[in-house]
């Protein structure tokens, strides 16, 4: 029987997937967005979507939901959002800002966890941060968890990722059960930054997108984010994996019925003839002095993905950036390339929120890698699932937060694009336009 994990602010499940992988089954995403919660249904529909705040939960009712009954839940995963310090004198945990982490503190305890795995940025380990992280391990053992102890940054791009990405992991463990161990490097990160002896160079940005069709190619791609094509190129070892086309691309993980000869998430962008010319003179990996683009190079990885703003914060679009090959961004699918999701997982139709759901998650390879240690902690053997699965309804990737807060019968939470005049907000909309280089929408 696979083991049973729990996503906590599971996004679109970078996470899930990289714990699938290493042979868990998800029995529950916990998640209050409802365009995430939309996605994650389409690529994991046999997990239970739980659309709410993790404030308003009981561990029961995520039992519940997930219809396991008394089996143990052997990991929860997920990385709450953290960003109050409190004055000199209290403790930063005690901040209203910071209280999603005590919830996962909690939830983690009320669900009896095997073990966990916290996961956030690399700036919690420095300077005034590190008491955060102090805290922390006091809440986890007064609630009955040891922890992992020096933590540490683990970074995708050693993980087989082509991006320089860096995030902090906690790991921990109940009181009696053997404390998971960080999962050792597998690749260098390749163009020369951060390289550790003795490993072998990772895949580079062209290993990623070299086999991908131009969506400048596909007048269907205007209104749509994806086309039927035969105009795949030939795959590099890491290109293979995401395609599926290797014996070991589903890992320990459940195969998908899909359509490879479909391209996905790959709508294009208009961009301005005088952006073009500057994302063309810009070096790779330099930064286009205007929009502040990373371009990226043929044989080196990414800069890190980031997730721009969601709704309630003015839905600032995630800065893309600039294909090594074309005068242009890179598209969502591209972007999942580099973070290392396979081509049948799919994101939401617009750029905006696709874009989003791709830097807001965890690299599935570096999740994968940290699954399987906890895995291992737990005298777990991965199987690989006998059966396929098939994916969700594609109607849940076109929903905007109305309809998908509709469909999950749930209120949708508060956006400033909501609140916006008509014309303000179309200003907004062509200011944002013009600094990512595309043509304005109303001017």
């Amino acid at each position: 029987m696979r083991p049973i994990g729990i996503d906590l602010f599971a996004g679109a499940g970078g996470m899930s997937l990289g714990f699938e992988q290493a042979g868990f089954d998800i029995a529950a995403a916990v998640e209050i967005d409802p365009v995430h919660c939309a996605v994650h249904k389409f690529n994991f529909p046999r997990t239970a979507i739980v659309p709410r705040s993790v404030q308003s939960l009981s561990g029961a009712e995520i039992v519940e939901a997930a219809g396991i009954g008394y089996r143990p839940v052997d990991c929860v995963f997920g990385g709450a959002p953290c960003q109050g310090f409190s004055l000199i004198g209290h403790r930063i945990l005690d901040d209203p800002r910071n209280r999603l982490v005590r919830e996962f503190v909690r939830l983690v305890a009320e669900l009896g966890a095997r073990t966990f795995v916290f996961e956030n940025v690399k700036g919690l380990t420095v300077g005034r941060h590190r008491a955060f992280l102090d805290e922390l391990v006091t809440e986890f053992s007064a609630a009955g968890y040891d922890v992992r102890t020096p933590w540490r940054v683990l970074n995708a791009g050693h993980y087989g990722t082509p991006q320089h990405r860096e995030r902090l992991i906690l790991l921990g463990a109940r009181k009696g059960e053997r404390l998971p161990d960080y999962p050792d490097p597998t690749t260098n990160i390749a163009g020369g930054r951060h390289r550790m002896d003795g490993l072998p160079d990772g895949p580079t940005c062209a290993d990623a997108l070299g086999d991908l069709p131009d969506a400048e190619s596909f007048g269907a791609l205007t209104d749509s984010d994806s086309v039927e094509t035969s105009a795949f190129g030939n795959p590099s070892a890491y290109a293979t994996a995401l395609r599926c086309l290797a014996n070991d691309a589903w890992h320990s993980g459940y195969v998908r019925e899909w359509n490879p000869a479909i391209l996905t998430s790959s709508a294009r962008t208009e961009h301005t003839a005088i952006s073009r010319r500057r994302f063309c003179a810009t070096e790779p990996g330099a930064v286009e002095p205007i929009s502040r683009f990373f371009k990226l190079a043929a044989a080196g990885v990414s800069n890190t993905l980031r997730a721009g703003t969601d709704g309630a914060r003015g839905a600032f679009t995630s800065p893309r950036p600039i294909h090594y090959r074309y005068d242009r961004c890179v598209t969502v699918r591209e972007m999942a390339r580099l973070h290392g999701f396979p081509d049948w997982f799919r994101f939401n139709a617009t750029k905006w929120h696709g874009a989003r759901q791709i830097g807001n998650a965890v690299p599935p390879p570096l999740a994968n890698a940290v699954a399987g240690g906890v895995a291992a902690s737990l005298g777990i053997e991965p199987t690989r699932p006998a059966r396929a699965i098939l994916l969700g309804d594609p109607a849940l990737l076109s929903l905007d937060l109305s309809g998908a807060a509709e469909h999950f019968g749930v209120e949708a939470p508060p956006s400033r694009r909501d609140r916006k005049s008509g014309a303000k907000k179309r200003r907004q909309i062509d200011i944002e336009r013009e600094r990512l280089g595309e043509q304005p929408a109303y001017a």
